[in-house]
């Protein structure tokens, strides 16, 4: 029976998600996947699937013609998406239909900036609160740039992420904890998305760096994480991770595919201690 409290929404979501991972001792699991891969259908499908694998949130992706931090297996995903005539409405409309379906945890919309400002900021961030999602994650907005968004998201109630990378300096690192709601995406490396087979040996050191100067607001890690020893370990670190090319390219194989890989990264945080 899930735990999931449907009636909260946004910020009040995310934040439940964070307060119910911490109280079992591990991190968050938020899988990415992208709507209208293969299929529109089969990716609702995938998504419904992983809910019942006991995942803690999602990032639904928006496919966009030019995805600048995804690597070869995401681009490649969403170019499908696009090709099988997904828009941004179209997006909208599945998460309604996940929430129609029971899928309740929170849903974020990772999606480039273009398609957003083309809706127009505050039609975009009213239908995303219709939709029944929770948040926004905007790779290519830099804080410098996102007072106009993140006002709108605050007085709206949804969760805001931005990113910090390595090469983040200490006021770029300032600006996002001030900025973010929902939690702050932490890149472990420099470059786009993609499973790797090993992560960083100085992860520890530069999340650490990190939790000093966040002022508390959660930190979920991405980019590279793709097997159970990786969910074990970042676990530790975080406090959620996101799973992508790994999940999108199981997609391939079908649904259960997608299923089961969902469940042994999920099943993995039952042992990180």
């Amino acid at each position: 029976m899930s735990t999931i409290d449907s009636t909260l929404q946004g910020t009040t979501a995310v934040a439940a998600m964070f307060a119910r991972t911490r109280s079992q001792g591990r991190s968050a699991f938020l899988p990415y996947f992208p709507i209208g891969y293969p299929s529109y259908q089969e990716s609702l499908e995938a998504i419904e699937a992983m809910s019942k694998t006991g995942v803690d949130g999602f990032e639904i992706g928006i496919p966009f013609s030019d995805p600048l931090a995804d690597g070869p297996v995401i681009q490649a995903a969403t170019q499908i998406a696009l090709e099988n005539g997904t828009t941004v409405q179209t997006c909208l409309d599945a998460v309604k239909t996940l929430r129609d379906r029971g899928v309740d945890q929170p849903m974020l919309l990772m999606g480039y900036l273009n398609p957003i400002l083309a809706y127009g900021e505050e039609a975009f961030v009213k239908a995303v609160v219709e939709a029944g999602a929770d948040g926004l994650i905007v790779p290519d907005l830099p804080p410098e740039e996102g007072a106009s968004l993140s006002a709108l998201c605050r007085e709206y109630g949804l969760a805001l992420v931005f990113f910090l990378a390595p090469t983040s300096n200490p006021a770029r690192i300032a600006l996002v904890a001030q900025q973010a709601s929902g939690f702050i995406y932490v890149v472990p490396l420099t470059g786009v998305t993609g499973a790797r087979s090993e992560l960083p040996e100085d992860l520890t050191e530069f999340v650490n760096r990190l939790r000093q100067q966040v002022n508390g607001v959660p930190l979920v890690m991405g980019f590279g994480i793709s097997k159970p020893e990786h969910a074990r370990l970042v676990g530790s670190l975080v406090d959620g991770f996101i799973v992508g090319s790994a999940l999108v390219r199981a997609g391939r194989d079908g649904t259960d595919a997608v299923r089961q890989l969902s469940q042994s990264l999920r099943d993995a945080l039952n042992t990180s201690g």
